[in-house]
């Protein structure tokens, strides 16, 4: 375990000089500015592009390596990717016949009609039924 730690510090280091040699020309000045890039700022450009990369791989591994030392031992749980199996669809409701369609609609029908019938009265709130007031317009 402690072998997958420092290389994975190492490789981090690794990454770490990869960008150094990618920024340091610019960074010390031997890159003049405004200019075409000089051999030696090509170089090391590329270079430390090459170990940065190179590096990061190298940190990609060891961390797996260190997560599957972790799940061998018990201390890192591995979590299931558990898919729930979908509901079963409820029963359809039972169709209800039209005789039984018209008694429940039956109240409904005559307060509606009640209402229609007597555009005059006011409701318990205090205002106007919508009918009464459609003719007043």
């Amino acid at each position: 375990m402690i072998r997958k730690f420092v290389g994975a510090v190492a490789a981090a280091l690794a990454v770490m000089a990869g960008l150094w040699l990618m920024i340091a020309p610019f960074a010390l000045g031997t890159q003049p500015e405004d200019a075409d890039w000089t051999d030696p700022t090509v170089t090391e450009f590329f270079t430390g592009l090459g170990v940065a990369v190179v590096g990061l791989i190298g940190v990609i591994c060891f961390v797996l390596a260190i997560h599957e030392e972790l799940v061998v031992r018990g201390l890192v749980a591995v979590r299931q990717h558990h898919v729930e199996p979908e509901p079963e669809p409820a029963p359809p409701a039972p169709q209800t016949s039209s005789a039984e369609l018209a008694s429940l609609l039956a109240p409904l029908v005559e307060a509606l009609r009640e209402d229609l019938n007597n555009p005059g009265e006011h409701r318990r709130n205090g205002k106007a039924s919508l009918v009464g007031m459609e003719d007043n317009r």
